[in-house]
C-alpha cells in the first residue's frame, strides 16, 4: 500500500471514530446500540477486520471516559467489528456475510461475554450468562440493516468498490445478486418493526392485541416481499 492510501486510510478511519461517537446516542439504551453496529459493518466493508477492530474499540473507550458509557460500549462493538470484516473477507465480497458476522460476534460472543465484564468488573448484580443476547440481538439487526442497505446502494451505483480501491482495501466484483437483493427487503423489515413498535408505544400504549400485533405484521410482510422478488427475479432453469 503506498503512502497516499495509507493515509487515506487513516483519514477515513478517523471519520468513522468521530461519526460512530456522535451518532452513538441515536436509539440508545443499555444493551442496545444500533448505530454502533452501522459503524461497525460500514468500517468492516470499508477497510477491513483490523480496522474496524480499532474503530470499535476507539469509539468504544472514547465513550467510556467521555459519556461514562459501561463497558457494554467495548463488549458491544469489538467482536462484532472484527467478525463481520473477517466473514466479508472470506466470503469475498459478500455484504451479508459481513451482517452476519456483526450479528454473531456482537449479538452472540459479544453479549455472552458481557456478562462477567458487567458482573466482576462493573459490579453489576442480577445478570446471567445470556441477559445480553435479546438486546444485543436487537440492536445488530437494525444497525446492520441500515449499514446493509447504504452499502448496497452503493455497490449497485458501483461506488463501493471504487472507494474500496481509493483506500487501498480489497474490492470484490459487485454483479448484481438477486439472493442480495432479496435479503436487503427481507432485511428492511427490523426496521419496519421498529418503526411500528415506537409508534405503537407513542401514540397508542393501550391499544390492545391487534395493534401490538401490527408490528409483527410489518415484519412477516416484508419476508413475504423478499420471497416474492427472489422466486420472480431469480434465474430460471433452462
Amino acid at each position: 500500500m503506498n503512502k497516499n492510501k495509507h493515509a487515506a486510510k487513516l483519514v477515513f478511519l478517523a471519520m468513522m471514530v468521530a461519526l460512530g461517537v456522535v451518532i452513538s446516542p441515536i436509539l440508545r439504551v443499555e444493551g442496545m446500540c444500533p448505530m454502533a453496529h452501522f459503524i461497525n459493518v460500514t468500517c468492516a466493508v470499508m477497510l477491513g477486520p483490523w480496522y474496524a477492530f480499532v474503530c470499535a474499540l476507539a469509539i468504544g473507550i472514547i465513550r467510556m471516559t467521555c459519556m461514562g458509557i459501561p463497558p457494554l460500549a467495548l463488549t458491544g462493538a469489538v467482536f462484532g467489528a472484527f467478525l463481520s470484516g473477517m466473514f466479508y473477507r472470506m466470503s469475498r465480497g459478500k455484504l451479508v456475510c459481513a451482517f452476519a458476522g456483526e450479528v454473531i460476534g456482537t449479538g452472540i460472543i459479544g453479549a455472552i461475554l458481557s456478562y462477567p465484564v458487567m458482573t466482576f468488573v462493573w459490579g453489576k448484580t442480577g445478570l446471567t450468562w445470556f441477559f445480553y443476547v435479546p438486546s444485543f440481538i436487537a440492536g445488530t439487526l437494525i444497525g446492520g440493516t441500515i449499514a446493509f442497505l447504504f452499502l448496497k446502494h452503493l455497490q449497485k451505483a458501483k461506488l463501493l468498490s471504487m472507494f474500496q480501491e481509493t483506500l487501498g482495501s480489497q474490492a470484490y466484483d459487485s454483479r448484481e445478486d438477486v439472493t442480495n437483493d432479496a435479503l436487503g427487503i427481507a432485511f428492511s423489515g427490523f426496521i419496519g418493526y421498529l418503526a411500528v413498535t415506537v409508534a405503537v408505544h407513542q401514540f397508542a400504549p393501550d391499544g390492545g392485541t391487534v395493534v401490538n400485533m401490527l408490528r409483527y405484521l410489518v415484519l412477516a410482510a416484508f419476508m413475504g416481499a423478499a420471497l416474492v422478488y427472489w422466486n420472480v427475479k431469480r434465474p430460471k432453469a433452462a
